[in-house]
């Protein structure tokens, strides 16, 4: 049986972010990255607005005792939400999350990836390897997992930065979305644990 963690030990804070579990009222933050063509350029096509609202409950889930879901992305200096990340598991055979694998008292079967969405008015300034950094180190402080993956669209510049700079290393195209040539990166604890300091 896995311990549920209590609401406090899931917000996360930086310097300048505090991120906080997924829930109902960041309908109009999801709606403002997921249904923007621009933010989803590397991702996927932009969700119908009617359609990500239907989905939101499922979007909200936690797993293994509030381990692994979704946060929002806060500035801790103004409070506006300026994005969120994950912690999921990657999906192989489809082009989306195994939502079903989102269980309270167990980890999914399949690897676990990081990944994060900003707002347009966010990007490039170091937002994303912040709350990056910040989730890693509650992966490998406060779960069971061993190693953090991370696929990535190959033009996708930004992102392949944020991921260096956190640490994640390339291990070669394997299947994932769907796709059979996914790039993949990794970090396992181990590594973590002996990186410099950022």
């Amino acid at each position: 049986m896995i311990t549920q963690l209590t609401p406090d030990a899931l917000v996360l804070e930086t310097e300048r972010l505090i991120l906080r579990p997924f829930d109902r009222g960041d309908e109009d933050l999801a709606i403002a990255l997921w249904c923007d063509p621009e933010v989803m350029r590397y991702v996927g096509d932009p969700d119908p607005v009617q359609e990500l609202r239907d989905f939101m409950p499922t979007v909200i889930r936690r797993g293994a005792g509030g381990r692994i879901g979704t946060w929002s992305v806060a500035r801790r200096d103004t409070g506006h939400r300026i994005g969120e990340c994950f912690l999921l598991p990657t999906p192989i055979e489809h082009d989306d999350t195994d939502w079903s694998q989102i269980v309270p008292d167990a980890y999914p079967d399949d690897v676990i990836e990081v990944g994060y969405l900003l707002v347009r008015d966010a990007w490039g300034q170091g937002f994303a390897t912040e709350a990056c950094r910040r989730l890693l180190r509650f992966a490998f402080e406060q779960t069971a997992i061993d190693c953090v993956h991370a696929t990535i669209d190959p033009d996708n510049a930004a992102s392949l930065n944020v991921l260096t700079k956190c640490g994640l290393q390339f291990i070669g195209l394997h299947r994932a979305y769907g796709a059979d040539d996914a790039p993949w990166y990794r970090i396992a604890r181990h590594e973590w644990q002996a990186r410099p300091a950022p």
